[in-house]
């Protein structure tokens, strides 16, 4: 099951999937009171987690993970799937993110494309990907 979740509920998994063996300050985001969680469940645990930050038409995700245990079972391309839609759904123009270099391949998998904007964080080189929604306006000179 995938739902939206409270921030409350998602700091714990963060901890566990992304900053481990950082100071727990970290989890935490200044924006976070204004994003909306997402949490995917199995038998009634939260094993993964994303968060969305939305600036007019145009939503950032950020600390997307999911526990240790449960990795490489699919159930964050399903979380990944899920946010998407959702976004599509209430007519968002692009989704973006900052993805470390190796997991390029899996956002490309869904759509999302590199850009040229790089950054660099406690030694980790991040490239933003993003995903716009593609308009499907056709014309009557295309259907002739």
């Amino acid at each position: 099951m995938i739902r939206e979740i409270c921030l409350e509920d998602a700091l714990p998994v963060r901890q566990r999937t992304i900053w481990e063996d950082n100071d727990s300050d970290l989890v935490m985001l200044p924006d976070d009171h204004k994003a909306m969680h997402f949490g995917l469940f199995v038998n009634r645990e939260l094993v993964s987690v994303v968060s969305t930050f939305e600036t007019g038409k145009i939503v950032q995700f950020r600390k997307f993970g999911t526990l240790p245990e449960c990795r490489r079972r699919g159930y964050g391309s399903k979380l990944l799937v899920f946010m998407i839609a959702f976004m599509e759904k209430r007519n968002i123009s692009k989704i973006w993110c900052y993805a470390s270099s190796d997991r390029i391949d899996f956002y490309s998998n869904f759509g999302f494309v590199l850009t040229s904007i790089k950054s660099k964080r406690e030694g980790i080189e991040y490239v933003v990907m993003e995903r716009r929604k593609v308009s499907m306006r056709i014309t009557l000179a295309e259907n002739a």
